[in-house]
């Protein structure tokens, strides 16, 4: 029972729909590979699983960090390699779900993750100077110094911005340079959900829509009445920033919903940068094509019976 199934895609593609599915029909528990699902209090923006989704299947990593907390790359894949091995003894089916590209690989291609101690010192300049000069500042300069690196963070996601240029100024060498990888001994299936680009910007906007009526703006309000601030690592998904500007009278709501339409574009085209079409260990299906999940469902009982 060494086997692992993997579900990727970009933001709003079916990722939850689909692994339900899958683990309905396979005796599968789904791991989520998300980082700001992780977090309790955050529901919306992040786009969760809903309740009765989870009492479905059993999910795991998911709402279990609190907002203003650190959860470290290492700390992940600690985390979720120990869960995969759990399902696994109990002879069930691991299911890994997500579109974080940095957990997703870490887990298959065994990355060895540096533990290099925090920088507190360096971590609050550099955090002085983001507050200063804005986060593109920094991620600029992280370009400069650690171009793969840079490539494998979002430029919005200030606090691993931050971290790996604590490394480099530590070290003094690019903190990719750290990473090395050595598989662990699974037997990996991994399915990827894509479609065409127009046809994703307009599942986006419309699930945008929908977590406005949900009530994203309530949900902002609640936690920054809770006293989460906008750079806690729950706070610096997509979403809060924008509605905390509503909130203070700086944009419009439907100003607000728009840059958050534009941001979740943006965002899923980095997601292509991690989940190539042309890599040929991710099965790729097509959402639009009917019957996909089906397909999907037998792809992974083949999988499972030769395994």
């Amino acid at each position: 029972m060494n086997n692992l199934v993997t579900v990727v895609g970009p933001t709003a593609s079916g990722k939850t729909r689909l692994s339900l599915e899958i683990a309905l029909a396979c005796n599968g528990e789904i791991i989520g590979a998300d980082s700001r699902q992780i977090y309790c209090d955050v529901n919306i923006a992040v786009d969760k699983p809903s309740a009765e989704e989870r009492a479905l299947v059993p999910h795991h990593l998911i709402d279990f960090v609190r907002p203003d907390s650190d959860f470290t790359l290492a700390q992940y894949k600690e985390a979720a390699l120990a869960v995969i091995a759990d399902i696994q003894m109990r002879g069930k089916v691991p299911l890994l779900a997500g579109g974080t590209g940095l957990y997703i690989w870490s887990i298959i291609e065994g990355w060895d993750i540096p533990h290099i101690p925090p920088d507190i010192k360096t971590r609050h300049k550099l955090e002085a100077r983001a507050e200063k000069e804005g986060a593109t500042v920094l991620y600029t300069e992280l370009c400069g110094v650690d171009p793969e690196g840079a490539n494998r963070i979002n430029p919005n996601n200030l606090r691993r911005i931050i971290r790996a240029l604590e490394v480099y100024y530590a070290t003094g060498q690019p903190f990719s340079r750290f990473l090395s990888k050595s598989a662990p001994d699974f037997n990996n299936l991994i399915i990827g959900l894509t479609l065409a680009r127009e046809d994703l910007y307009r599942r986006i906007d419309a699930r945008v829509d929908e977590m406005v009526k949900r009530g994203l703006v309530e949900e902002t309000r609640f936690l920054l009445d809770k006293g989460y601030r906008l750079d806690s690592p729950a706070m610096t998904g997509l979403g809060y920033k924008h509605i905390a500007m509503y909130l203070r009278g700086e944009i419009s709501l439907p100003e607000a919903v728009q840059k958050i339409k534009y941001d979740t574009h943006h965002f899923a085209r980095r997601q292509y940068a991690w989940f190539h079409l042309n890599d040929p260990r991710i099965h790729w299906f097509d959402i639009k094509c009917d019957g996909f999940e089906k397909e999907c469902i037998r792809l992974v009982q083949d999988f499972l019976s030769v395994s």
